[in-house]
C-alpha cells in the first residue's frame, strides 16, 4: 500500500470521522437544594478543598465539622431561598451557566464537530460528569473553560486540579487544554463597559460613582504569590480607561470575606457604609469577577449591601447584572473559546 493510500485510509477511518472536540464551561458551584441539607453537602466539598482553605489541619477540621457545618448551612439556605429559581428548582448560577453553554453551542454551530457542555467545580453537574459526557459523544480533545476572568489558585487552579483528577482515573485520556485568564482581554473589557453603559441608561438616576466589587481572598494567599489582586487591579484600570473614569469615580473593592483573617482590602461593605455616611447618595456596583449572577451578587450585593447603603444615609443603589448570557457576555466567551480552539478546528 502506498503512503498516499495509507493516509487516505486514516482520514476516512471510523475513529477519525467520529472524533469531536469538546468545550466544557466550568463555574464555581451551587447547592442542589435551597435547604440546610443541600447547602451542607456543598459547603463540605467546597471548604474541604485545600486550594480554598489552605490549612486543612486538625484545627480546621474541628471548626468545619463542629461549628461551620452544623450552623452555617441553615443561614445560607435562607439566603439562597431569596434568589432561588423556583420554576426550575435551582440556583440562578446553574440556570445562567446552562444558558451560556446552550448559547455558545448555537453561536459555533457551524463547527459541527464541536460539542459544548457545562459543569460545576463543586456540586452538580460535576466536572467528571461533564468530561464523561463529552467523551461519550466522541470527544478526544477537550477545552476546559474556567469562567473566572481573573486567575486565582482558589478558582482557576482548582478547576485544573479536578480536571486532571478525572483524567488520572482514565486509561484512554482525552487531550486537554485550559483557557487562560482573560482579565485584560479587549473583548472582556469591552463587554463589561458595554454592559455598564447599557445598564446606566435604564436607571432613573445618575450614580455619583461606580464600585467594582471583586470576590475577596485572604491577604496571605496574595503574599505567597497568587496573582489575583494584580489581575483585579488591571481589570479595573482598563475599565476606567474605557469608561473615561478616574479612581474617584470607579472604585475597586473586595467582598465576601470569611473568617477572622485579614482579606484583600478595601472591603466592599465597609466602603459602601463609609460612602453613605460621607454623603454619597447614589451609587452603582458592578461585579467584574463573576461571569454569572449568583448568591454573592444577587443576595450579598443587590440585597445586603444595598441595605447597608440605605441604612447609613444612601438613597439610590443599583447592582449591575453580571455579563451572564447577554449578547456582550456571550460574544466575549465565544471569542475566548474560538481563539483557544485554534489548531483543533
Amino acid at each position: 500500500m502506498t503512503l498516499a493510500a495509507s493516509l487516505d485510509q486514516v482520514r476516512t477511518s471510523p475513529a477519525t470521522k467520529t472524533a469531536r472536540v469538546g468545550v466544557l464551561l466550568v463555574n464555581l458551584g451551587t447547592p442542589d437544594t435551597a435547604n440546610a441539607a443541600g447547602v451542607r453537602v456543598y459547603l463540605r466539598e467546597f471548604l474541604s478543598d485545600p486550594r480554598v482553605i489552605e490549612n486543612q489541619g486538625l484545627l480546621w477540621k474541628v471548626i468545619l465539622n463542629g461549628v461551620i457545618l452544623p450552623i452555617r448551612p441553615g443561614r445560607k439556605a435562607r439566603d439562597y431561598l431569596t434568589i432561588w429559581n423556583t420554576e426550575k428548582d435551582e440556583s440562578p448560577l446553574k440556570t445562567i451557566t446552562r444558558a451560556q453553554s446552550d448559547k455558545l453551542a448555537a453561536a459555533i454551530a457551524d463547527r459541527t464537530h464541536v460539542v459544548v457542555d457545562w459543569a460545576m467545580r463543586y456540586g452538580n453537574p460535576s466536572m467528571k460528569a461533564g468530561i464523561d459526557a463529552l467523551m461519550a459523544q466522541g470527544c478526544d480533545r477537550i477545552l476546559v473553560v474556567p469562567l473566572y476572568p481573573q486567575y486565582s489558585a482558589a478558582t482557576s487552579a482548582t478547576v485544573c486540579d479536578e480536571a486532571f483528577r478525572v483524567l488520572a482515573a482514565l486509561r484512554a485520556q482525552p487531550t486537554l487544554r485550559v483557557t487562560p485568564p482573560y482579565y485584560d482581554e479587549d473583548f472582556y473589557i469591552e463587554a463589561l463597559a458595554t454592559s455598564i453603559e447599557n445598564h446606566l441608561k435604564t436607571l432613573s438616576f445618575e450614580p455619583e460613582l461606580i464600585m467594582a466589587s471583586f470576590h475577596g481572598m485572604p491577604k496571605a494567599y496574595v503574599d505567597k504569590g497568587d496573582p489575583y489582586r494584580e489581575h483585579c487591579v488591571a481589570t479595573t484600570a482598563l475599565l476606567r480607561k474605557r469608561l473615561g473614569l478616574d479612581e474617584s469615580r470607579l472604585l475597586l473593592t473586595f467582598q465576601s470575606r470569611f473568617g477572622r483573617a485579614e482579606w484583600l482590602q478595601p472591603y466592599t461593605d465597609k466602603t459602601i457604609e463609609k460612602l453613605a455616611r460621607d454623603g454619597i447618595k447614589r451609587i452603582a456596583v458592578v461585579m467584574p469577577g463573576f461571569a454569572a449572577d449568583c448568591l454573592e451578587t444577587l443576595e450579598e450585593i443587590a440585597g445586603e449591601n444595598a441595605e447597608i447603603f440605605k441604612h447609613n444615609g444612601g438613597e439610590q443603589f443599583s447592582a449591575i447584572p453580571c455579563l451572564n448570557d447577554s449578547d456582550e457576555g456571550m460574544d466575549a466567551i465565544r471569542q475566548l473559546v474560538l481563539r483557544e480552539l485554534q489548531g483543533w478546528i
